[in-house]
């Protein structure tokens, strides 16, 4: 069991949409805003993805991102600021010829998918590894785009947070790893409750964390209802833990989170019940072997 947990605050999210809470934050002030207030309720990270301010969908635009990270990194230095690099890996094929996308369709050239982190060089950021279905569509991470986009992290000095939704994801980030593209032994993030990825489980937890390299870092997290109990499952396997409202809207049964901070507040008191303490985002950070921003 390790010393003390650190908590990540993933604020906004690409699939939560402003019609299902009015709380969800859309522009660059208000997911800053939540990032740290977030933090001050405990997180010691912060995983963003940015929006259209003027539509609320999801944006991959380096302009809103940049605005997002200055005003965390000017506000909060120590804050362990991890960007997403999922999106642009959505396939939507066309009725009429499946080769070709359909409007929908996000999928990118891997080096635009990673722009923003390669000019903005954050702490962190995801590295999804899954192909797999999502809803009715396809997401597409080939071992060739992978590569690409972690060669651009290293290139960048950022660590990349492995995103785990299933176990083929693992070990293709193993092979990652033993051909020297991927410094082992990793950060990694299991997600669970994502339909047709890893289901919401203790035994989901434990085969995960039996699979990855001795020495690994880990964290979990889980998509809705399940948000709160895989913390708790996740801290008595030895894991670091998630919230925010990328994965879930709600306090409780039928009661919208106001804020992430509500949702890292009722984490971060789970965690104390159960005997843990939140670490800090000096302590994560040294347990990252991220350097102590001044």
């Amino acid at each position: 069991m390790h010393s003390k947990t650190f908590l990540t605050c993933a604020v906004t999210g690409n699939i939560t949409t402003p019609d299902q809470t009015p709380y969800l934050p859309v522009t660059p002030t208000h997911i800053a805003d939540e990032c740290l207030a977030a933090a001050e309720a405990g997180a010691a990270a912060v995983h963003i993805h940015v929006r259209d301010p003027k539509t609320g969908k999801p944006s991959m635009d380096l302009e809103l991102y940049r605005e997002v990270f200055d005003k965390v990194r000017r506000e909060n230095p120590q804050l362990i600021i991890n960007l997403t690099t999922g999106p642009g890996g959505r396939f939507v094929p066309s009725i009429e010829d499946p080769r070709i996308a359909a409007p929908n369709s996000t999928l990118v050239r891997p080096e635009l998918r990673v722009e923003h982190i390669r000019v903005l060089k954050p702490d962190v950021c995801s590295l999804d590894l899954n192909t797999m279905n999502s809803g009715g569509d396809v997401v597409i991470n080939t071992p060739r785009n992978v590569r690409i986009m972690a060669h651009i992290m290293r290139e960048a000095g950022v660590k990349p947070e492995l995103e785990i939704f299933d176990s083929g994801d693992i070990h293709l980030a193993r092979d990652l790893i033993a051909d020297g593209t991927l410094q082992g032994p990793g950060m990694w993030t299991f997600v669970t409750g994502v339909k047709y990825g890893f289901s919401p489980s203790p035994e989901t937890i434990l085969y995960a964390r039996s699979l990855l390299p001795a020495g690994a870092i880990w964290s979990a997290f889980g998509i809705g209802r399940f948000e709160f109990p895989i913390v708790a499952q996740t801290w008595f396997a030895g894991g670091h833990v998630r919230v925010g409202m990328e994965d879930n809207i709600y306090l409780e049964k039928g009661v919208l989170a106001k804020s992430n901070a509500e949702l890292v507040r009722k984490a971060k008191r789970l965690i104390e019940d159960l005997g843990g303490e939140l670490a800090s985002c000096t302590e994560a950070r040294a347990l990252l072997d991220l350097p102590i921003r001044s």
